[in-house]
Parts: structure tokens; C-alpha cells; sequence
């Protein structure tokens, strides 16, 4: 199956595994938006043309946030993909404070491509916890998850030049932003 096919199948897998969750932000989106929007992250900002990378970045919360299986993505869309997706996937028995610490900690250890789809979740999370952030988070919650965010990138430095420049643009952004609203 060529590359275009396997990526528009990974959009209709996800769409259909994600049907009827919304996005934290206040406008309650329906959470497909966030992976497509890595995917596209990735390919305008980033200049990434893998096409596994593409489709992991489409996948990636599905093991994590469905009832998805690690053998379902490996047969419907191989072993590359299926290997970035759990490289990505955190376990969730483990309490919210260690799985943020374990990515931080993880985040250098990390394959390319996991590399380049966790810096396109972080531009989107970061985006979203600055536009529109989940309802009754403080503005100290957000400077804090925008802190947290920067130290998962600062382990995966020099994957991306793309992606990291604009990472950094965001986060004067945010700071700025939200720094205003404080005042």
C-alpha cells in the first residue's frame, strides 16, 4: 500500500478510535484534531516526509487513550509505526506526577522518530494550554505545564532544527501571553 493510502487509513483508524473524545481546552474539540494537527506540524513546520513518522504521529495516543492494541497498529500499519507509537505511549497505572517525570526522563533515550512526534505533541499541547486551556487550570498550572514541556524538549535537542526553533518562538509566546493576563 502506498504511503498516501496507509496515512489517509491511519486518519480513519484514528478518527473511528477516538469517536466521541474531546480535547481538555475549552472549546471541547473532538481530539482527532490533536493528532491530525501533529501530523501536520510535522510536515509544514518540521519538513518531516516519513511517512511512518506521519502516521505514528496520527496513532500516537491511540494505545494510550483507546482500546487499541500494540498488535492491531503493527498489522494494520507495520512495525515501525507500531514501535514509535509505544515508544510514545505512557502507562497510565502509573500516577500523572511519575509519567510526567518518566517522559522527561525518557525523552533523550527516544528513537528520531518518536523524537520528532513527541516535538510536534508538545508545539500542540503547548498551543492549546496557552489558547485555550483546559477548564479551571490557574495560570500558574499552564506556566508550570509550559515549564515541564520545555524539559521534555530540552532532552530531545538537535532532532529538528525546524521544530525546535519553532518550539522556542512558542514559548516566548506563551510566557508573553500569559504573562499580560497576569497584569
Amino acid at each position: 500500500m502506498n504511503n498516501l493510502n496507509n496515512l489517509l487509513k491511519a486518519a480513519s483508524f484514528a478518527a473511528k478510535k477516538h469517536t466521541g473524545q474531546t480535547r481538555k481546552g475549552n472549546d471541547a474539540a473532538p481530539y482527532i484534531n490533536h493528532p491530525l494537527e501533529v501530523a501536520v506540524i510535522l510536515s509544514n513546520v518540521g519538513k518531516v516526509e516519513d511517512a511512518d513518522v506521519l502516521i505514528a504521529a496520527i496513532l500516537h495516543d491511540t494505545i494510550e487513550d483507546t482500546e487499541t492494541g500494540a498488535d492491531e497498529i503493527r498489522e494494520l500499519f507495520g512495525e515501525t509505526v507500531c514501535g514509535y507509537v509505544l515508544e510514545l505511549t505512557d502507562d497510565k497505572s502509573l500516577p500523572k506526577q511519575m509519567r510526567k517525570d518518566l517522559q522527561v526522563e525518557h525523552a533523550p533515550h527516544l528513537s528520531t522518530g518518536a523524537k520528532l512526534v513527541k516535538l510536534g505533541d508538545k508545539i500542540s499541547n503547548i498551543t492549546d494550554v496557552t489558547n485555550n486551556p483546559p477548564d479551571g487550570w490557574s495560570l500558574e498550572r499552564r506556566l508550570e505545564y509550559i515549564e515541564w514541556g520545555e524539559k521534555v524538549v530540552a532532552g530531545m535537542r538537535g532532532t529538528n532544527e525546524h521544530l525546535e526553533h519553532f518550539f522556542d518562538e512558542l514559548i516566548a509566546q506563551s510566557r508573553e501571553k500569559l504573562s499580560n493576563s497576569e497584569a
